[in-house]
């Protein structure tokens, strides 16, 4: 994409028009994305069934979003994951602080991981179940590695933002610019 129309979607100040960190944001989603894709393969083709009492290995197909809501919906469900990934996209390109940006590409790849599931699995187009392999305690539900990403990304997030706002806010009165050291 050409510098110039790249830089009209990055607004006046954001971290993102720094071309070293959107290389270092896209390595953080391509890595996340990459990770989470190989980790379902293998569970997909070792079926494996182990793990404590806390933490289990168990293959389950998600056809809904969090906890399973929308189930019945694949089409809906996709659809709603596309625009929450254009939502993640779109705040990790506008994040002032060069921490936030990289936790949200976490987001982003994450967000991709299980879109991939729902586009690139079967039964089909737009109708695929997630891979889900991660389960915590006996009370059900399960994740996987973009569930993982997408969680740690928006805490990590909402932390760096939370810092980085409490800096400027420190130094409003001072005539020194708050640089992003986080």
């Amino acid at each position: 994409m050409p510098k110039l129309v790249s830089m009209a979607f990055i607004p006046e100040g954001a971290a993102a028009r720094s071309a070293r960190l959107r290389w270092a944001m896209g390595g953080v989603t391509a890595l996340v994305v990459a990770v989470d894709q190989v980790s379902k393969s293998l569970v997909l083709a070792r079926h494996p069934a182990a793990g404590t009492g806390w933490a289990t290995i168990r293959l389950v197909r998600n056809t809904g979003i969090a906890g399973g809501f929308g189930g019945g919906y694949p089409l809906l469900v996709s659809l709603v994951v596309v625009v929450i990934t254009a939502i993640a996209v779109a705040a990790a390109l506008r994040a002032r602080g060069r921490v936030a940006a990289l936790f949200l590409a976490a987001v982003v790849g994450g967000a991709l991981g299980n879109l991939a599931d729902r586009v690139l699995r079967a039964p089909g187009l737009g109708r695929g179940a997630v891979v889900d392999w991660i389960h915590l305690g006996n009370r059900g539900g399960s994740m996987n590695v973009s569930d993982l990403a997408i969680q740690c990304g928006v805490l990590g997030a909402l932390a760096a933002m939370a810092i980085l706002g409490e800096r400027r806010a420190r130094q409003a009165g001072s005539s020194e610019p708050v640089q992003d050291r986080s």
